[in-house]
Order: structure tokens, then C-alpha cells, then sequence
């Protein structure tokens, strides 16, 4: 793998950052989002709010993206605690894109005065457990039968990562 350089996201980003995504929604299996979003879309969460959210970008020396990862508050959460999601281009797993990205969000996640991270992850997403798992992340709750947009029923792990 060529070297990556991994960045704040920005505008400019959304972009590769939907075609990414839309790619791992319409594979299905991995994540809780069922229907793609367009640039817009994305956006609007990526870039909703710079007080309390971050993103980073994996690139190649090319500009290509093969990953990025969000932190945010969400309104379930206290203040202290942010919310992560992760996004690796298909393919590109498993070759260091999350790990490089997680040291940047970490960095962010504490600049921006979070205590700590949660992750929701579907119980059936093995390489998406494995992968927090991996990065220091704790198991803390688990909630069953959540119904995704699409009808499907699906059990969520909730784990930790305190900063």
C-alpha cells in the first residue's frame, strides 16, 4: 500500500467520502445505514457541527480516499461522551486505514474535551467488532432487536473507549 496521509475532512471531501459509503451500504451487512447518501446528506452529518464533531480522511498521495472516521456528541449521551463511526473503502480493510485514522480521531475526540467514545456496532458485523475490539474498545451494553430502515432486525453491541 502506497503511504497515507490522513487529514481532517472537509468539504471538499464529501464527494469520495458518499461514493465510499454508498459502496459499504449497498454491499449491506456491515452497516446500520440501509439507503445511500448523497453529498448533501453526508454533509449535513459530517459537517453539522464543528464545536461538538470531527472527521478524519485516510488518503493516498494520489487524493484518493480509502477511509474516514467521524466522532460527534449525540443527544443519547452525556457531555463528556462522543459518538464514532468508521468507514473503509472495500478492500481496503485490514491494511492499517482504521488504526491510522483512530490515532487522528483520538487526538480530536480530546481536543474537542470528550472523556470518552462509544461505538455501536451491529452484533453481526465480525470485522467491525473485531476492529474496535482491536483499538482498546470495551463492551458495555447491548441492545437487541433494532429495526433498520429497510425492516431488517438486528442486535447492537455498544462499546468504550475511554480517552
Amino acid at each position: 500500500m502506497t503511504e497515507l496521509i490522513i487529514r481532517s475532512g472537509s468539504a471538499a471531501d464529501l464527494r469520495q467520502a458518499s461514493d465510499l459509503l454508498n459502496t459499504i451500504v449497498a454491499a449491506g451487512g456491515t452497516t446500520a445505514l440501509t439507503t445511500e447518501l448523497d453529498r448533501e446528506a453526508l454533509g449535513g452529518w459530517l459537517l453539522n457541527d464543528p464545536d461538538y464533531s470531527a472527521w478524519q480522511v485516510a488518503e493516498t498521495e494520489a487524493g484518493d480516499i480509502l477511509g474516514f472516521q467521524w466522532i460527534g456528541r449525540v443527544d443519547v449521551l452525556p457531555p463528556e461522551a462522543c459518538e464514532i463511526g468508521t468507514y473503509v473503502k472495500t478492500g481496503q480493510t485490514g491494511l492499517g486505514v482504521g488504526s491510522k485514522l483512530f490515532e487522528a480521531t483520538k487526538t480530536a475526540a480530546r481536543g474537542l474535551g470528550f472523556s470518552w467514545i462509544r461505538a455501536i456496532i451491529r452484533a453481526d458485523n465480525s470485522g467491525g467488532l473485531a476492529y474496535y475490539q482491536s483499538r482498546g474498545f470495551e463492551d458495555y451494553d447491548i441492545v437487541r432487536d433494532v429495526v433498520l430502515d429497510n425492516g431488517m432486525v438486528v442486535d447492537k453491541r455498544c462499546k468504550r473507549y475511554n480517552l
